[in-house]
This record gives structure tokens, sequence and C-alpha cells, in this order.
């Protein structure tokens, strides 16, 4: 388990999961998805794990994966083993129930994630923004499948395609998120939401869960979002996307031909 994540399991049950890299936003690097990663596979895999929380420190749930990562990929120059399928595929078939606990930013693949998620808690200040298509790749973590059957294609296609700011208020109204609490009651209402779940019955919950979602079906559709997303990643807009990031300019698309 990296520094960057932290895991603490309480006496009745609850794995909390906490993000915990507020210098750089929490932005997701390969060793942390490899940690987010292992805390799934343990929730499945430990009968003492009763509910999984996800929940981050700082003013910001997430920035995403690290954006010089995708950088270093759109070049060539990734790791080996890109950590982060292992950690979608594991939400995809988690048995157990999740719950996550959202404040401020929630972007790319810190609200896909929420996706994956059983009950879902936002902050007054929360924002769910979904940039592909901005840095001129595509949807992950089954999202573009799981998103347009949660709010219906026109509103899915706005959030992907535009990337402006989702507020907790319409998230909710949507369908996306559960509930919106103050800042400062945010984790306590995580725990004792995720503390309620894990006085039921588990085998029922984990039986409920796995009817109402089609692992296998999510699964298949993350490898094939993976594939495209790798061919983007290798595009002439991602790489003038990437380039307009560094170069703090907005880049210019209009000139490169679809492919």
């Amino acid at each position: 388990m990296t520094p960057e994540i932290k895991a603490e399991l309480s006496d009745n049950g609850v794995l909390a999961v906490t993000i915990s890299r507020p210098d750089k936003k929490n932005a997701l690097t390969n060793d942390m998805y490899a940690a987010l990663a292992d805390a799934i596979a343990k929730a499945n895999e430990d009968d003492e794990i009763r509910v999984l929380l996800f929940q981050a420190d700082g003013d910001m749930f997430s920035a995403g994966n690290d954006i010089s990562e995708f950088a270093a990929q759109a070049m060539g120059n990734g790791p080996e083993e890109r950590n982060v399928f292992r950690f979608l595929r594991g939400l995809a078939n988690a048995t157990v129930p999740i719950v996550a606990a959202v404040q401020g930013k929630a972007v790319g693949v810190g609200t896909t994630m929420l996706l994956h998620c059983d009950y879902v808690l936002l902050s007054t200040d929360a924002q769910l923004i979904t940039p592909f298509v901005n840095l001129a790749l595509v949807p992950e973590a089954a999202s573009s499948l799981l998103l347009p059957s949660c709010i219906g294609h026109v509103k899915a296609f706005e959030m992907f395609a535009l990337g402006e700011p989702v507020s907790a208020e319409s998230a909710v109204a949507w369908g996306i998120a559960n509930k919106v609490v103050a800042a400062e009651e945010l984790r306590a209402e995580a725990l004792r939401i995720a503390g309620k779940l894990a006085l039921k019955p588990a085998g029922s919950l984990t039986a409920m869960k796995q009817l109402m979602r089609d692992a296998e079906k999510l699964t298949a559709r993350i490898d094939r979002e993976s594939a495209i997303f790798a061919e983007r990643l290798a595009s002439d807009e991602a790489k003038e996307a990437f380039a307009a990031f560094a170069q703090k300019r907005q880049p210019d698309f209009t000139k490169i031909v679809r492919k």
C-alpha cells in the first residue's frame, strides 16, 4: 500500500480507503491504482470486510489520472503494467457494497469510478467533470455504458463531449449520486451509511448487487474502451492536447485530420 492510499478497517467491518495526495489534487498514479485495486481485492476476499468506503483528503476528491503519466504514455514511455485496468476491472467485479464520499472536484476517473459505487454522497461544493474528449481521449471505466443508462444519452453526451462541471445538486437530480451534505458532515455521514450497510446480511447484499450489475458486460466494455483509449492516446489530437496543457494554452484541433 503506497502512502498516498490509506486503508483502515473499523470494528464494524467498514474498510475506509482514503486517497491522500492533496498536494497534487489527489491525481492518481500507476502505484496508486495498484493500491486501490489491492484494496478492492482484499474487500472481496476478506470476510471481515463488509463494506468498502472511498474518500479523499484535502479539498478535492481527485483530479483524475496524473496528467504527466498520460503525457508519458502518449509519447510511448508509459509503465509496462498499467494498474488502472486492474482497478477498473476490480470495480466492475466488486462483490461488497461500495460507498463514496466526494468533496470538491471529481475529474475523469474520479467521476467514472462513482458509477460503480452503490451509495454516493457529495458535499455541497462537489463537481463532477468528465473531460475525456477535451483531452482527445474517450471515456473509460465502462462509463460509456453506465452513464447513458443512468442519465440518458443526451445528458451523458453533454457531460462527455463538453466536459463542463456538473453540480452536486444536478448529480443527485440526475441519479448519479444519492445525497448532498455539508462538507464538514461528509465523512461522518458516509461512515454512518456504511455502518448501516455493514449490519445487513452480507450474502444477501452481494447476491442483490450481482443481480443488479452485469459484471461480465461491464468488464467487456472496459476492455473495449481501453483498446480505443490506447489508440486515442497515441493520436496526433492527444499529442496536441497534452502539449497545449503543458504550454498553458488552448489546443487547436482544427488542422488535424480525423482518423
